[in-house]
């Protein structure tokens, strides 16, 4: 039996990759708190919802989309606060691994629900 943070990592983690297969940035932004700060795939900080909603309606269309979590460390911060980082491997074309990057999130309560208060990604690759 996982730990409260693994439950509510894999919860936000399982509605993330449904709504991401359906590349659905709404369904995706609705995960997100009202303060978030995200940085995805590219350089830009985009800031709350609305910035959440325009990363994902700006991202490619494929003709699939599928996200797989693995290596995820869940780490309960405070009460209201869970901490998680692991790698996130896309599937963007009929089985073929796309990207695979390094994903941080922090998740709060917020509006009595966890949202993402922190979205980050970086590549696998040694930098220095």
């Amino acid at each position: 039996m996982g730990s409260a943070a693994d439950d509510i990592a894999s919860g936000i983690m399982a509605k993330w990759a449904r709504a991401f297969s359906k590349l659905d940035a709404d369904a995706l932004a609705s995960l997100y708190s009202k303060h978030a700060l995200f940085f995805g795939s590219n350089p830009t900080l985009y800031r709350g919802r609305d910035g959440v909603t325009a990363y994902f309606k700006g991202l490619p269309r494929w003709r699939t989309s599928s996200v797989q979590f693995s290596d995820v460390v869940a780490e309960q911060a405070g009460p209201n606060l869970v901490n998680v980082a692991g790698t996130a491997s896309f599937d963007a074309d009929e089985g073929v691994v796309k990207l695979s990057v390094k994903i941080t999130w922090v998740i709060a309560r917020e509006d009595f629900d966890w949202k993402i208060v922190s979205h980050h990604v970086s590549s696998k690759a040694s930098l220095i």
